[in-house]
């Protein structure tokens, strides 16, 4: 799958705002390109960020390809505005302040590895966003959360815990990982 265009990432982040602001102001139109790009057709894996003052304020994806990727973008947005379980719903007051972020994602692929040390070794600092997952827990960090935790075995512990795990949860056999790439970009 090919890069997105400048153009497109501008109709990406002007949908991803737009529909934020409808949903705060009544009657503001929400800003769909017309006619569609198709490379906005195409089914991919998305997530959209805000931040507000550097700080995280919301974040919800989909990893899977299941959608178009304009669907995706617009879903997640309201999602990530008004969903994340571990915020409030965004208000009016506070839109000013948010910076976006969309992540279009690459198809999620097992990492094959030996052991943990192995796996260390697999993994690609700042390129890798991993999946973790044992039963019916599953975590992941969008290829960005290496810049906070460039460290691999606490990158993976992280994602352990996230994941409601013990923190040394990576090391188990049982535990599978995926990974993918990223391609992001921002309204700063």
């Amino acid at each position: 799958m090919a890069g997105l265009t400048e153009t497109d990432r501008t109709h990406l982040l002007k949908l991803a705002r737009s529909v934020i602001t409808a949903k705060l102001e009544q009657g503001t139109p929400v800003e769909r390109p017309v006619p569609v790009p198709p490379a906005l057709e195409e089914k991919r894996g998305c997530f959209v960020t805000l931040h507000k003052n550097g700080m995280l304020r919301g974040c919800i994806g989909t990893i899977e390809p299941v959608t178009s990727l304009i669907a995706g973008v617009e879903e997640n947005a309201v999602n990530a505005a008004f969903r994340d379980p571990r915020f409030p719903p965004l208000s009016r007051e506070e839109l000013a302040d948010i910076d976006l972020e969309i992540s279009v994602l690459t198809v999620p692929e097992p990492l094959d590895y030996s052991d943990s040390e192995d796996l260390k070794a697999k993994l690609k600092v700042g390129s890798h966003g991993v999946i973790l997952s044992k039963g019916w827990h599953q975590s992941t960090f969008l290829p960005q959360v290496w810049t906070q935790l460039p460290d691999k075995e606490a990158f993976l512990a992280h994602l352990c815990q996230k994941a409601g795990l013990s923190f040394s949860c990576w090391k188990d056999p049982e535990v599978v990982i995926k990974v993918y790439e990223a391609e992001y970009f921002g309204e700063t």
